[in-house]
């Protein structure tokens, strides 16, 4: 092309339209960080932390959580969505004290909800539900149990909380958030009967999984449970003792739902309002 055409020798390509190139004798590689650089610039966000979420006061956030954490005391229907904020304290970022400031909303507008314990009810029967959604958290495919104990129709103990190993199927999870809830029913049953000083309460658990139940009745182990951990199959032996019933509960009837993952503003209300969440 100089044979035919006047021009002059710039030596190697190195810049061209916004384009860095760098060429050697093994490779070529283009780059535009002197293009990014000024897109950063333009948009004020040159100096910003470069994981796209600016740290806040982890300080000010932990005091925040332990106060909403105080407030499930009485508020269940907040367990859920307070569980999940308390899984990033050692480095909140914005996102995360954005999620807190929404819950913080929803008690504002619901500022004055508590429970009601009732006198002299008919029924005092102590009955349990436990359920649990699947690989429900996107960081480690694990999944959260939802266990809520009643007597009569009061709450009186209630919880969600992750669980601590990935599972492979519903009924898995399902099954270890039952043995959960096993263990808290056997709790409370030892204390109503110290209380009453007798001991005829006889815990009921309801779960929404038929798998899970048939699991806890049988106890041979076959392909879909033998990897389960064996201190998670202590629920059989408090079914074959008769220490607990489980009882088969429709999915809409599941009011343990509302522990385990977000829901429509109208499920939530729905279930909010079962678990004996009231206006007081």
């Amino acid at each position: 092309m100089m044979r035919m055409f006047e021009m002059s020798d710039l030596g190697l390509l190195s810049y061209y339209l916004g384009i860095e190139v760098k060429q050697t004798p093994d490779c070529i590689s283009l780059c535009q960080a002197g293009y990014a650089s000024k897109i950063l610039e333009k948009t004020g966000m040159l100096n910003c932390n470069s994981n796209g979420e600016p740290f806040v006061d982890a300080t000010e956030y932990r005091r925040i959580i332990g106060s909403l954490r105080y407030l499930v005391n009485t508020r269940p229907d907040l367990a859920y969505s307070v569980g999940v904020v308390s899984r990033y304290m050692d480095t909140p970022t914005v996102t995360h004290m954005n999620a807190v400031k929404q819950i913080l909303r929803y008690v504002r507008g619901t500022i004055g909800m508590g429970i009601v314990y009732k006198k002299n009810q008919e029924k005092e029967e102590l009955v349990g539900f436990s359920d649990s959604d699947l690989a429900g958290d996107t960081d480690d495919r694990k999944s959260t149990s939802g266990i809520i104990f009643f007597i009569g129709e009061s709450p009186i103990t209630w919880v969600s909380h992750k669980q601590r190993i990935v599972v492979l199927s519903s009924c898995e999870a399902e099954y270890i958030a039952a043995t959960g809830g096993a263990c808290q029913g056997l709790w409370l049953k030892k204390i109503i009967a110290e209380l009453r000083g007798d001991d005829k309460v006889k815990p009921v658990l309801k779960v929404d999984n038929k798998s899970a139940i048939s699991l806890a009745n049988n106890p041979v182990f076959h392909e879909r449970s033998k990897h389960i951990d064996t201190r998670i199959h202590f629920i059989r032996d408090c079914v074959q003792c008769g220490d607990i019933q489980l009882e088969y509960v429709k999915t809409e009837e599941q009011v343990a739902d509302l522990l385990t993952k977000p829901l429509a503003r109208q499920r939530f209300n729905e279930l909010r309002d079962r678990i004996g969440v009231k206006q007081v």
